[in-house]
């Protein structure tokens, strides 16, 4: 079984640099880590190359135009470029612990999609975090919440494995499909755009097609950075496309991965064959003159992972 991970990422390259390296020191390694990005600034992408000199397994970037909040849109295509068999998928600003993926495969089983968990961190701990060598919180450690889930145990995860149709605490920043599954249901909705509920039509559709989720407790433990959250819980048009999905007992989305089939038919590049920066960048000419450009700032209209 090849595993690909399928990172979501929006203009936080620090807290993409500390998921991308805790992935890079796993126990056991994917056969390759997909960023797929919603439309960040350059500062991404250098990162992405810099980290890919000495990446261990493939560092896939994919890239779509900063058009809103458009999520289902940026997962499906890391769906179709997908070489793996098993996609686990994952948010810009999840750290995970060292067996984070040889746990999600020793959990994998047929007709089931996986549910994981997550610890949460506050403001300063999250601070504490960024810029250093990822790692993982004790039970103890100040600054976190649902601190039962920095506790592993997998002998133990068989306990809360029984496969179910529970709807509650659906979400996609870890979470893991079979491929096949994924492009069976059609991936995720893109008519859901802006904040939520993308994931938990996904697992609607899911239910419909017969799949049944497993929770995975202790294992495949991940901690969230904090992030402001910007949920939309008034009048959200999500709302109804998921209740449509609901009633309609649907199985596939009308737009959704298979747009995308055609264009990732082809390997995707793998950024440990595309040369460095520093190596292709043309001499300057001595009489040139340095133009300061003018700093963009950063969007805030979205965020990728929302703690619930």
């Amino acid at each position: 079984m090849r595993i690909s991970v399928a990172v979501i990422t929006y203009n936080w390259p620090e807290a993409l640099e500390l998921v991308l390296r805790s992935l890079a020191k796993q126990t056991e390694l994917p056969h390759e880590v997909i960023v797929t990005d919603d439309g960040s600034q350059p500062a991404t992408r250098e990162l992405l190359l810099r980290l890919a000199r000495d990446y261990p397994v493939r560092l896939v970037h994919l890239w779509q135009p900063d058009d809103g909040a458009r999520m289902s849109r940026a997962r499906n295509r890391a769906i179709a470029a997908a070489q793996g068999d098993y996609i686990i998928l994952l948010d810009g600003d999840m750290v995970v612990e060292r067996h984070f993926v040889a746990d999600h495969r020793a959990f994998a089983r047929r007709g089931c999609f996986v549910q994981g968990s997550r610890v949460l961190t506050d403001a300063r701990s999250m601070q504490g975090m960024l810029g250093r060598d990822p790692s993982f919180p004790d039970f103890f450690q100040r600054g976190i919440d649902r601190r039962r889930h920095t506790l592993r145990m997998p002998l133990l995860a068989g306990l809360f494995a029984r496969p179910s149709k529970r709807q509650r605490g659906i979400k996609s920043c870890n979470m893991a499909f079979w491929r096949e599954d994924l492009v069976r249901l059609n991936g995720f909705n893109e008519a859901m755009t802006g904040w939520g509920r993308e994931d938990t039509e996904l697992a609607v559709r899911a239910f419909h097609a017969g799949l049944l989720r497993r929770d995975l407790r202790l294992g495949g433990l991940s901690v969230h950075l904090y992030h402001r959250t910007r949920k939309q819980l008034i009048d959200n048009p999500n709302d109804r496309i998921l209740e449509q999905a609901k009633h309609g007992r649907l199985v596939r989305c009308g737009r959704g991965v298979e747009q995308y089939m055609v264009e990732f038919a082809s390997a995707a590049v793998d950024l440990r064959m595309v040369p460095s920066p520093a190596s292709v960048r043309p001499p300057v000419p001595c009489n040139s003159v340095a133009v300061a450009q003018k700093a963009v700032p950063e969007s805030s209209k979205k965020s990728v992972a929302v703690a619930t």
